[in-house]
């Protein structure tokens, strides 16, 4: 009896990308020659302020692999869009990566290959160097190095920016719904059997990177609220100081108050308490409202994404594999 051959999917969310796609484009379709299945390429516009849906929109229909081109109703997020194209897929083994071409198409090859030998049920890519500026390598180092010690001591040292995963793994990464969560974080809060694999950024050739520090401040910030209670630990040590110093102040102030070393009766001590534990109240305050926000944002059960338009491609020679 035959064996039925694997489709593998590849999802690739697009923002701004309009330069790279002729390239990315021939580099899919060099890959869907050398895999043992099909392939099928699902490109997430996400609300692209260039041409890059009209681009897509023409030249999908071209290409010699199926594929599905999803249109977003405005800009949810690379992540969002990397959700709705894992949603989407409908191959055994599916793999992202991004649209700018700076992770090799290679590296795509070497998941679909771990993930049909059934060596893993999720697998990533770890950046083991980069030919990227060092202006842009110490701000993504300095990212995945406080990514390690406050979130997830598992992830990388070089940080997880593409993976590939089984069609079981990916059902349940797209059930679990929170907002202004880490998709790196739910990856390795799944479990089961992961493997890694280290790989060489290459350089960026067309266009500027949308991944701002504003943006990865803010994802730092979701990831460490989504996963870790390392605020409220810090925020308790605080209190727990803040008490402690409280007690020895006061101490200070009865026995100088005792020997009539205190001119102004309690102005001293009462404006540094004053002052400490209104920033300390602050403080927490803060870090309380953050968790009570993202609780409130998941209490709305929102869409993470909404597809605008969807079309299905299917490949020139798609009868003839």
């Amino acid at each position: 009896m035959e064996t039925a051959r694997p489709m593998f999917s590849l999802v690739i969310p697009v923002y701004r990308n309009q330069g790279s796609l002729p390239e990315l484009l021939r580099q899919v379709g060099a890959l869907a020659e050398r895999l043992p299945g099909a392939l099928e390429l699902v490109t997430v516009v996400d609300a692209s302020p260039d041409g890059s849906y009209g681009y897509l929109l023409e030249h999908l229909p071209r290409q010699a692999f199926d594929s599905q081109l999803l249109l977003l109703a405005r800009n949810f997020g690379s992540f969002a869009a990397i959700r709705e194209g894992l949603r989407e897929a409908k191959g055994d083994y599916l793999a992202v990566m991004a649209a700018d071409l700076q992770e090799p198409i290679a590296l795509m090859e070497r998941f679909f290959t771990a993930l049909a030998a059934d060596e893993a049920d999720v697998v990533v890519g770890s950046r083991e160097g980069r030919d990227d500026p060092w202006l842009q390598r110490l701000p993504a180092q300095l990212f995945w190095s406080a990514y390690r010690r406050l979130i997830n001591p598992e992830i990388p040292p070089g940080g997880v920016d593409v993976f590939g995963c089984t069609r079981g793994f990916a059902s349940h990464l797209v059930a679990l719904p929170e907002a202004r969560s880490s998709l790196v974080g739910q990856l390795f809060w799944l479990g089961h059997r992961r493997k890694v694999f280290g790989y060489t950024r290459l350089a960026r050739e067309h266009g500027a990177s949308a991944w701002s520090f504003r943006r990865k401040l803010a994802y730092l910030s979701d990831s460490l609220f989504a996963f870790s209670d390392l605020p409220i630990r810090v925020l308790l040590v605080l209190g727990a100081l803040g008490l402690g110093l409280a007690l020895v102040l006061g101490l200070v102030v009865v026995v100088a108050k005792l020997t009539g070393k205190v001119p102004v009766p309690g102005y001293a001590a009462l404006m540094v308490a004053m002052t400490f534990f209104a920033g300390l109240n602050a403080l927490g305050l803060g870090l309380i409202g953050s968790y009570a926000w993202r609780a409130y944002e998941n209490s709305k059960q929102r869409p993470l994404a909404l597809v605008l338009k969807q079309h299905d491609f299917c490949g020139e020679d798609a009868n003839g594999r």
